[in-house]
């Protein structure tokens, strides 16, 4: 049996079979089925999940340049890596600029600003905010890709980010601070890279778009480590450590590959709306990992924001 991997999924099996060959369904072998593509754009939500109390465990022993870029080094090394030993072709020259847009923004962006953000915010009140990243990825990708959703669809996404950003409002107590602006900044740059990153999951394997990405960011991770680490003081610690093996390995590579993958099945407007379950899962984990206490708003904000993430799946754009 030879199996080709493309964008989105198996493009042709070949199976010999008593001397005949049979190709697969075209409209089978296109693309994950959406069920399957809901699955996988779910587990990337709960890998992500993990990132911000990984990001806080980290920063107990390191300084925040040095975690944003020993963690790009060290998943840079993971892609090139798995690059090297399955012999992937470099992409494209028309790839590259979606590329760059997924590293400025996933690799380099997003990492640096949470991690600048949680030196003065707590994970539970950073994972809030960053709640608002499913709607300005959908509002990114309706504008560059120019499609139009329902209005039920914007409806739901809207009030998902509402109940969010008034969650946020609470925890903080009404007034933004450094952390905030840190964090909003964030939002746009992810927005851009997730929506880019989703584009060309169509035409090349989700894994190898975050990967390009990784190792195209190699030579600023290798100077940034370098430098960081001389200026930063720092300890190993087993917090430490785990934080940044989970950043690496799982945020950064793991959980960017079946989610670029989910998004190129279902959407990236559509898949985005599963992220409105990512800071409830994050103050899961911020009370299980990090002991943080949670306000009695969490469970009504976990019911709303379901209940809005169910609409938007089942809204026809």
């Amino acid at each position: 049996m030879r199996v080709k991997d493309s964008a989105i999924g198996p493009t042709t099996v070949a199976v010999q079979s008593s001397g005949r060959s049979a190709a697969a369904d075209p409209a089978e072998a296109a693309a994950p089925r959406t069920g399957s593509g809901v699955l996988l754009a779910a587990l990337g939500v709960a890998t992500f999940s993990l990132t911000f109390p990984a990001t806080a465990w980290a920063l107990e022993g390191l300084g925040p340049w040095s975690v944003t870029a020993c963690r790009m080094l060290l998943a840079g090394l993971i892609a090139a890596g798995c690059m090297l030993a399955l012999r992937v072709r470099v992409p494209a020259r028309r790839h590259w600029p979606a590329l760059c847009a997924v590293a400025g923004g996933t690799v380099v962006g997003f990492p640096l600003l949470t991690t600048l953000a949680l030196q003065t915010s707590s994970t539970s009140h950073a994972a809030v905010v960053v709640g608002l990243l499913p709607l300005t990825t959908a509002a990114y990708s309706a504008v560059r890709n120019r499609t139009r959703h329902s209005r039920t669809f914007w409806g739901a996404a809207v009030t998902g980010a509402a109940v969010v950003i008034a969650f946020a409002v609470q925890q903080s107590g009404g007034s933004p601070t450094a952390g905030d602006l840190y964090l909003f900044a964030a939002l746009l740059v992810c927005a851009a890279g997730y929506a880019e990153g989703g584009r060309l999951a169509r035409e090349m394997p989700g894994w190898q778009v975050i990967g390009w990405a990784l190792v195209l960011c190699l030579p600023v991770a290798a100077a940034g480590t370098a430098v960081a680490l001389s200026v930063e003081p720092g300890r190993l610690t087993g917090h430490t450590v785990a934080g940044l093996l989970w950043l690496a390995a799982g945020s950064q590579f793991l959980g960017m590959w079946v989610w670029y993958r989910g998004m190129s099945a279902i959407g990236v407007a559509r898949a985005s709306q599963l992220q409105l379950a990512q800071p409830l899962l994050t103050l899961v984990w911020s009370v299980l990992l990090l002991g943080e206490r949670l306000t009695p708003a969490a469970p009504v904000a976990a019911v709303a924001v379901l209940v809005c993430i169910g609409v938007t799946q089942r809204a026809r754009g």
